[in-house]
This record gives C-alpha cells, structure tokens and sequence, in this order.
C-alpha cells in the first residue's frame, strides 16, 4: 500500500507539466498559424519579431516547471554574459533535459525566444512541434557518415537570404543556435558507444575522453563559417547533482520526467566564453579545437564525479552564482497559456477546433518536414 501511494505521488508529479506542455500545443500553434496569416504581407521582419515572442512565452511556461516546480538550484560557473549576444551554443550531451539548460541560460539574458537548435532528424516528426522547430529557424541533421554537410550549409544560407530569425537576428537582435557536437546521449551504460568513440580518439590521433563522447565537428564548422556576426561561443558543460551509485560510479543523468519528479537537487552549469576571433576557421585546426574543449569538458566532469578529496566533488572549480528563477519570469506565461487553452476547450466548437488542429496540424507537420 505504502510503494502503491509513493509510486502515485512520484507519477503525480509529471502529470500536471506534462500535460501542459502537450495539452497548449495547439494552442500555440493556432496562435502561431494566424499571426503567420496576418503577417503574409507585412515585412519579414515584423513575423520574426512576434515569432520569437511567442516562443519566448512558451519557453517560459516551459521554464516554469522545470525551475519553479520541480525547485531544482541552478548554479552557475564562469563568465556567463547578463547581455544578449550573437552566439553558438557548444554543450556536452548527456540528458533528454539538454534543450532544457540552453533555455535556462538564455532566459537569464533575456534571449530564450531567439534559441534555435540543431537537431537530431527523427525529431522532425514529432506531433506539432516537429514542424514548428524547422519554421522557429531550426535544423534537422542525420548523424554520423548520414550527415549532410551541404543540406545543412543550405539551409543556413536560405535562412539568410529569406531574412529568417537566423539572418535577421545576427542583425537586429541576437540568436542562442545550439549544438550538442557528440552526437548522441552521453550514458555509462552504453558501453559499446563509449569504446567507438574512444576508438575513433586514438585512430585520429586524439585524446581519449571518459566522460564525453568524442564531438564531431562538421556541424560546428558549417555553423560559424557561415553565420557572419558572431560574437562568440558558450562551451558549456553541464553536471547533474545525485548521479553517482552507492559505489562511486556515475549513473545516467537524470531525464526531463527525472527533474520534474524532483530526483536531481542540483544542476552545475560551467560557461566559458570564447570570443569568435579566437576560434580557428579552417575545419582541421577547429577539429583539434573541438576537441580540446571537451578535453576541457572533461577534466572538469573528472573533478565534479572522481574527486579523491570530497570537499571538491559534486561541484565545479571557481567562483560561482545560486541562480534562482524569478516567478515573474515564468508564471505569466503559465497563467497565459492556461487562460488561453481553457477558453478554446470551454466551448464545442473550441473543443472541435483543438481536436482538428492536433490532428490535420500533425498531419500536415509529417506531410511538410518529408519534403525539406
């Protein structure tokens, strides 16, 4: 009876963020699908500009349960601007919640409508949203030998010259483009990926990592070589808080229903900042530049999961901030989303209107994203 009451209370927990974040996907697409109508014969710019408000309240609303729900502290190292600036966002990549923690920076610089990801292909097709992320700026790429280097490089340039937020923002505002350069999850028990990717070290001559994966740089490379006002790259690492076994070894990091169901106290978030200038441009030197900064991923992973002396692990060296999410940042979004997706559910004719839009919105999602 007492594991039958846990068990509920821990699934609970999700039930209420999980249900918004997919109860308001029509919402928001609806809302998004007139302003693109009304803003058809308007300059490119006006779209762009209420695009990135819209994502920035439901990103927002997304925040909320992840910070103000779950009460997870953010703790961050390094030199994080309070600034917008025009950025490549580089992280290692270990959790489901990884979009989550680009989000939670930017929010702090006042930049979360303006993140834009590069994406694994298979999320093109999910419900709703999988289309929408390619409209938002965002790129979908196959990985490994099915990368495709030249698909990738046009879609940047078409962005830019149909003054999409990529084009527009490097601009007038400013843009998080974000990259996780492993490729796939960082996970101790997948055994069999950890040794490819430390093969693939010593076959190019590089040094061995243990707790990222070997990153890749072509997505990297095609990114500032052809986003032209860069200001810099963030090279963040990030660490989960409770993730090591009772015999010291590291567990996998904790999913998004892990952080809502409060099964991480801390997340450890290191920036370091890179001005553009001080990163190679020819593909070979940026190889071993990649690479050394997750040498450096790692080092710092090393000290917050292996440190001998207990008083330096489960942290980051150096100087650091308890970043706490203000609610004024996060529940007028929520509040909005709900009023709003109550009064189309309140009536029939909203109710049918929601269910249509899930399914000819989902529809047509597959139907656009097969053929780009």
């Amino acid at each position: 009876m007492l594991l039958s009451l846990v068990l509920h209370s821990y699934a609970m927990r999700y039930v209420l963020p999980a249900a918004m974040m997919m109860g308001t996907a029509p919402t928001y697409l609806l809302a998004w699908g007139a302003w693109r109508l009304l803003s058809a014969l308007l300059p490119a710019r006006f779209y762009h500009q209420v695009d990135d408000r819209l994502y920035s309240i439901y990103q927002s609303m997304v925040l909320f349960f992840f910070e103000n729900y779950s009460g997870v502290q953010v703790i961050i190292y390094g030199d994080l601007p309070k600034t917008k600036e025009n950025v490549i966002y580089i992280s290692n990549h270990q959790s489901t919640a990884d979009w989550i923690i680009a989000a939670m920076l930017a929010i702090r610089q006042n930049a979360v409508g303006h993140v834009r990801y590069v994406l694994k292909d298979g999320l093109k097709w999910f419900p709703l949203y999988g289309w929408y992320f390619y409209e938002h700026g965002g790129i979908f790429v196959k990985r490994s030998t099915k990368f495709d280097e030249k698909k990738m490089r046009n879609n940047l340039q078409a962005q830019a010259k149909a003054k999409t937020p990529v084009r527009l923002y490097f601009c007038k505002l400013c843009i998080y483009l974000v990259i996780f350069p492993e490729g796939t999850r960082y996970n101790p028990a997948r055994t069999k990926v950890l040794a490819g990717s430390q093969e693939y070290a010593i076959k190019e001559e590089l040094a061995v990592l243990t707790h990222v994966i070997t990153p890749r740089v072509k997505a990297t490379h095609i990114a500032v070589d052809e986003l032209k006002d860069l200001d810099a790259v963030y090279d963040v690492t990030v660490a989960f808080e409770g993730t090591m076994d009772l015999n010291g070894q590291r567990k996998e990091a904790p999913s998004m229903t892990d952080l809502l169901c409060k099964e991480c106290p801390r997340i450890h978030i290191y920036v370091d900042r890179i001005d553009v200038k001080d990163i190679p441009k020819e593909r070979k030197h940026m190889k071993r530049w990649l690479h050394e900064r997750f040498v450096a991923k790692d080092k710092l992973l090393i000290e917050f999961y292996d440190a001998k002396d207990p008083t330096r692990g489960n942290k980051f060296p150096g100087k650091c901030v308890h970043s706490r999410m203000s609610l004024k940042k996060t529940l007028p979004s929520f509040l909005f989303l709900t009023v709003l997706t109550a009064s189309i559910l309140i009536t029939e004719c909203g109710r049918k209107l929601y269910i249509k839009t899930w399914l000819y919105g989902t529809l047509f999602g597959w139907l656009w994203v097969s053929v780009i």
